[in-house]
């Protein structure tokens, strides 16, 4: 782990290479100092992440997650479905204190990391519930969310039937997706519009550390009418005849 004098210059020349220097503070360098910690700790426990060394984490995990918190509306309730070891949720939480995010996973021990994380912070905008996407729509939460976002879960089919029925309409979903969302995109046009989606744009985002650039590249799905109670199915049913 890099001590805190170290840790926050990269963080700071990270966040400064990718224009997101606006979002940081003392305080919130600290949070994810603190969250970096815990993480890590927790990570030889059970499995939160593949990435460990710190400096990649600040760059393939936070700045990334980043690119889509400095495009959240003020004010927003946001879904982070499959939330996992909490990104996007936990540093959306962080970086956007006037948002409140809300992750669902169906792995209890990384929703227990992530509420315990939460509480560590301070974060009282960010909780997460053991839930699956496609029950979780069944619910009062269906379309009651401002955003719905995913990252690195599954193909933007599968996605859009258990993002959309979440969200409200006039709200968006917002996939944070990698190399293939193109293809992905031109393959989900008749799902979108099955369940009342409708394709905004696709922003390329170009993350760089001064040595290394990754294409993470985001795309923007408008909830233009409520989704067909038929949906979302099944998972098995999704997962197996995406729509």
């Amino acid at each position: 782990m890099l001590d805190n004098k170290e840790f926050t210059s990269v963080i700071t020349g990270v966040f400064a290479k990718n224009s997101l220097s606006f979002l940081l503070s003392r305080e919130k360098v600290e949070l994810f100092y603190r969250l970096t910690e815990f993480m890590l700790e927790q990570n030889q426990l059970f499995n939160l992440t593949a990435i460990t060394d710190p400096r990649k984490i600040i760059f393939l995990h936070y700045a990334d997650c980043a690119t889509l918190a400095a495009r959240l509306p003020k004010g927003a309730k946001i879904v982070d479905i499959g939330c996992g070891a909490g990104f996007p949720t936990l540093p959306i939480g962080i970086l956007r204190p006037d948002i409140t995010v809300l992750g669902i996973d169906s792995t209890a021990k990384k929703v227990n990391y992530v509420n315990q994380a939460a509480q560590l912070l301070g974060l009282t905008n960010v909780r997460a519930e053991v839930a699956r996407a496609e029950e979780f729509a069944q619910t009062s939460a269906r379309e009651s969310f401002d955003i719905a976002t995913a990252r690195a879960v599954s193909e933007l089919r599968v996605l859009a039937e258990l993002a959309l029925p979440l969200v409200r309409v006039g709200g968006s979903f917002i996939a944070m997706k990698g190399k293939n969302a193109e293809f992905e995109l031109s393959g989900a046009k008749r799902a979108l519009a099955m369940l009342g989606g409708k394709f905004k744009k696709t922003e390329p985002i170009a993350l760089c550390d001064g040595t290394e650039t990754v294409e993470h590249p985001l795309i923007y799905i408008e909830k233009s009418t409520k989704t067909p109670t038929a949906y979302p199915r099944a998972y098995a049913q999704i997962s197996k005849k995406p729509l």
